[in-house]
């Protein structure tokens, strides 16, 4: 059995390699021989040994990334959808519409402009507060193993990436184990270059982490937890809408304390529309 684990660890960093690989030249083609080389595996298995691993082909795994790329850039720049979906890499408008409808189940364009991110635009009212799934908790305190990420919180995946891997190789990793994610800096404030956060999982108190991994805490006490339900690409807009709107119209504080995100489904295993995240904001009483 343990051989088993230690194989399994084996390729889950041998393959985290070739997730990084990916996630840091995704503009470009797909090498498959370069793949394999970063693997450190036979080219002529690697990729099956992938696709098991990782329940997605290569291709689908750029597919999504792209898409989620796009998908962000849709919700939060200005771009025309002709130069996203070049960025993308499709070869025209109507290839990437229709991929990306496939994905998200609507037009780049609808989504731009009515997307499931569109709902934080508005204030909280007596008609449209209960539209939005927050409820009050109090949580006890918990322990997180992962790795720090600098840089867009957009790319935070790669830091996940790399926990699960270190976990596996080290024989600890289970498939219910809760990813959390701990965001420290303001993107209104912070360059995103130097953003920072922290991608982990949720471990027993007094866990000896792995070589590499680090531990955090996160405080117990009450929290507003808004859950919700779409990409990634849209949290922003909740935020937004959690700070300037729900907060202040509630008569509640932020604690002294970094929000936290659980992820309650994998993106690898569900369409970007069924996406489950609870944001969970600390506040004050």
């Amino acid at each position: 059995m343990m051989k088993d684990t230690e194989a399994f660890g084996s390729y889950q960093q041998r393959l985290k390699r070739v997730s990084d690989y990916i996630a840091a030249h995704l503009d470009d083609a797909l090498d498959y021989a370069k793949l394999a080389e970063i693997a450190c595996l036979s080219p002529w298995h690697w990729h099956r040994i992938y696709r098991a691993v990782y329940g997605e082909t290569i291709h689908a795994t750029v597919k999504r990334l792209r898409l989620h790329r796009a998908a962000g850039e849709l919700v939060n720049g200005a771009q025309d959808i002709e130069s996203i979906s070049r960025r993308a890499g499709y070869a025209g408008v109507a290839s990437f519409t229709r991929s990306f409808k496939s994905a998200y189940g609507m037009t780049p364009a609808t989504y731009r402009s009515s997307g499931g991110h569109s709902i934080f635009d508005h204030p909280v009212t007596e008609e449209n507060g209960a539209m939005y799934d927050v409820e009050l908790r109090k949580e006890n305190a918990r322990t997180v193993a992962g790795v720090p990420h600098t840089g867009s919180y957009m790319e935070v995946d790669k830091a996940f990436g790399e926990a699960v891997g270190k976990m596996a190789a080290a024989g600890l990793f289970r498939p219910d184990m809760q990813m959390v994610g701990i965001y420290y800096s303001d993107p209104g404030l912070v360059a995103e270059e130097e953003l920072q956060s922290f991608a982990g999982l949720v471990v027993p108190a007094g866990f000896t982490p792995p070589e590499g991994m680090e531990l955090r805490a996160i405080a117990d006490g009450r929290y507003a937890v808004l859950r919700h339900t779409g990409p990634y690409a849209e949290l922003h807009k909740a935020y937004g809408w959690f700070y300037g709107s729900y907060l202040p119209a509630n008569g509640y504080e932020p604690a002294d304390a970094p929000p936290v995100e659980v992820y309650l489904n994998n993106p690898r295993e569900v369409a970007p529309q069924d996406l489950l995240t609870e944001i969970c904001m600390p506040i004050k009483g």
